[in-house]
């Protein structure tokens, strides 16, 4: 286990132990796992030209509806951004894991740029959506659904007959999560024996609400990030390094 700890290499060891004894095992991943590809942070997306811009405004809402082919540009810098990295280790581990143990193991995911299915995982939970989707802004008509269907044009993209845009089909500031994702992340957490937390602060919720849910129905909590997060508290291993160096160590050979 090179350049671990003592410490570090213990609680290693442990969560092997727990992974390797795991009926159902889920993983919530954030955005420190994309960042290990490349993936530039939410706010580490506004420099040079869009610095000049609130990032709250460019992902919300009402920011869209003011200023819609701003923020469709953004986001189509974003999407840019998404496509020239590639999974990492972590993503990898994970996707070869669930191959190797079909039925064990659930990723939830608060990132939005498909890395995760990218690497081979399959029914990935998406709390955040799909930064590579679009979805209708309002709610759309039968002249928007024959739209989908033809190109469109526009920065956004409009239905020729309503004027109804499509929008990136992510959760903005102010917005719900999807119904079905949240319900599907609930029931796989309320099923597990192991929760492993790799790469989020725990500060956004409702995501890290799933972390206290898995702790206070008995599951074992492991947590893998160099940082300190709100969610130590709840930890029973705390590994203080990135998930695309531990994850691999942590799944390969596990039986």
């Amino acid at each position: 286990m090179p350049d671990l700890e003592v410490e570090s290499a213990k609680s290693l060891e442990l969560a092997r132990q727990w992974v390797h004894a795991a009926q159902h095992l889920v993983v919530l991943s954030g955005a420190g796992v994309s960042a290990e590809s490349g993936v530039p942070t939410f706010r580490d997306t506004h420099t040079g030209y869009w610095a000049q811009f609130d990032p709250q405004e460019m992902a919300s809402e009402a920011g869209f509806r003011a200023h819609p082919q701003r923020v469709w540009q953004w986001y189509s810098y974003r999407r840019e951004l998404v496509a020239a990295v590639q999974p990492n280790a972590a993503h990898l581990a994970l996707a070869a894991f669930a191959k190797a143990h079909p039925g064990k193991l659930s990723v939830i995911t608060q990132n939005v740029d498909g890395l995760h299915q990218r690497a081979g995982s399959h029914d990935v939970i998406s709390l955040h959506g799909d930064v590579m989707r679009n979805q209708w802004l309002d709610a759309c008509g039968p002249c928007c659904e024959m739209a989908k269907t033809v190109a469109l044009g526009g920065q956004p993209p409009r239905c020729s007959t309503c004027g109804n845009m499509l929008r990136p089909g992510v959760v903005w500031f102010g917005e719900h999560l999807p119904v079905d994702a949240l319900a599907r992340a609930e029931a796989v957490v309320n099923a597990c024996d192991v929760m492993l937390v790799a790469g989020t602060s725990g500060v956004v919720y409702p995501a890290a609400g799933l972390v206290f849910q898995a702790h206070q129905q008995g599951a074992k909590v492991v947590i893998v990030n160099p940082q300190a997060t709100e969610l130590d508290m709840l930890a029973d291993a705390l590994l203080r390094a990135p998930a695309a160096k531990v994850l691999p160590m942590m799944l390969d050979g596990v039986v």
